[in-house]
């Protein structure tokens, strides 16, 4: 039954890595390449969880989910912020117009 649970944990985790994968890498606009970000980083999350708690250690694979879906929002927060500043600066909310600030 363990085996069974961490299977289709790891499956999901490997799902959500590939979407957020494929959004990231197939979209524009910026809001739509940070959920895909978000995506992968649940992935990653949940398969380190899950690794943790099929090597015995639940406690400390709670621990590990509780600080990095912490450190995620914190860095999701300061990813919204410089888009929205970009948006409010030159009214950019695609890649490729915000590549030509730059340069």
């Amino acid at each position: 039954m363990t085996e069974l649970v961490l299977r289709v944990v790891l499956t999901v985790a490997a799902a959500l890595v590939a979407t957020g994968l494929y959004g990231a890498l197939s979209q524009q606009s910026v809001v739509m390449i940070m959920m895909g970000l978000e995506l992968v980083v649940n992935g990653l999350v949940l398969a380190a969880g899950a690794f943790w708690w099929a090597q015995g250690r639940p406690v400390g694979a709670s621990v590990l989910v509780v600080v990095l879906v912490v450190v995620m929002a914190v860095e999701m927060a300061m990813g919204f912020a410089v888009a929205l500043a970009l948006y409010r600066a030159r009214q950019v909310d695609l890649t490729d117009d915000a590549a030509e600030l730059a340069g």
